[in-house]
């Protein structure tokens, strides 16, 4: 009951009998419905948990996915020592907002704490400060950590992106192929910055495709002049 009005007793029987709270506010109801909406939003969304461990990477959101022992947790340390965000790790809880924004973060329980192997659980708000934390992030691109054996379909050229869905939603996937000495911190970075340029309207592997077919237009045109050329 918005505006102050007393509430009829009819209706507190009716709630009391169904067990439903009854809300009585002084506001308008305009204003009490645009400060309950948030959090109706909030209460009723979509969530599932993800196991992975989620990064704030130059303002991007990167899920890091792969089998247990990859080097999920890793990964985000090494980021995070490099001065970017964690999230969450290990667990990772994801509600959708709205059609088609998934947020991430971690467990009330872990508290932004992490599981390195042959060390143990390493606090990273402690050992790094509150700058190396983030409560919540937008999921923006999900990275797949996969052993070099089984990632033969892994994209070269970038022409063909794949994507994956989590609670409806499609989300841009990178697969990262791991071999000895490669650099995976430095890899995660790039794709952050390829994600940026994509949204900024640069998308590189195109660009590229389209100059190289124009040179090889030009190319069949110089040799079709010089075929035709009978002197």
């Amino acid at each position: 009951m918005t505006k102050g009005l007393e509430v009829p007793p009819e209706l507190l029987e009716l709630a009391a009998l169904r067990q439903t709270p009854v809300v009585r506010t002084t506001l308008k109801t305009a204003e009490f419905y645009r400060r309950i909406k948030p959090v109706l939003e909030e209460a009723f969304a979509a969530r599932t948990t993800v196991h992975g461990s989620l990064a704030d990477v130059y303002g991007v959101g990167l899920l890091f996915i792969g089998r247990s022992g990859i080097g999920k947790s890793e990964c985000v340390l090494d980021l995070v020592e490099r001065g970017h965000r964690l999230v969450a790790d290990d667990v990772v809880q994801v509600t959708r907002r709205g059609s088609g924004v998934l947020i991430g973060q971690g467990h009330e329980l872990a508290q932004h704490h992490m599981e390195i192997r042959g060390i143990g659980l390493v606090d990273i708000s402690a050992l790094f400060g509150v700058r190396a934390i983030r409560q919540q992030k937008r999921i923006e691109v999900v990275v797949q950590l996969e052993d070099w054996d089984n990632a033969k379909d892994a994209e070269r050229t970038g022409l063909a992106q794949q994507e994956v869905e989590i609670l409806d939603v499609k989300i841009p996937k990178v697969m990262v192929p791991l071999n000895p000495g490669k650099n995976l911190t430095v890899i995660s970075e790039v794709v952050a910055m390829m994600h940026l340029l994509r949204y900024s309207g640069v998308d590189v592997a195109a660009a590229f495709n389209e100059r190289l077919i124009r040179r090889m237009k030009e190319q069949r045109g110089i040799r079709e002049y010089l075929q035709e050329d009978d002197e």
